[in-house]
């Protein structure tokens, strides 16, 4: 994985967004080499327009355990 210092990554910004495109590696910048962002090449959009219908079933708290906190009282 490449790795790029925040202030290279300022200077090449839309070349090494291109790179990672082209090459489909993801990329790291870093700040004074400790790694702040990685960045991925995007999925291609078709991928998504095969999800369109795929949700069967929606209930209204899906996050619920159906358990009482003593907040909820």
């Amino acid at each position: 994985m490449k790795r790029v210092a925040a202030t290279e990554f300022k200077a090449r910004c839309l070349r090494l967004i291109e790179e990672v495109r082209e090459t489909g590696l993801p990329l790291i910048v870093t700040k004074r080499g400790v790694p702040i962002v990685r960045i991925l090449p995007a999925p291609d959009e078709a991928a998504w327009d095969g999800l369109e219908g795929s949700v069967l079933y929606q209930d209204e708290d899906i996050f619920s355990t159906g358990e009482e906190w003593e907040a909820d009282s």
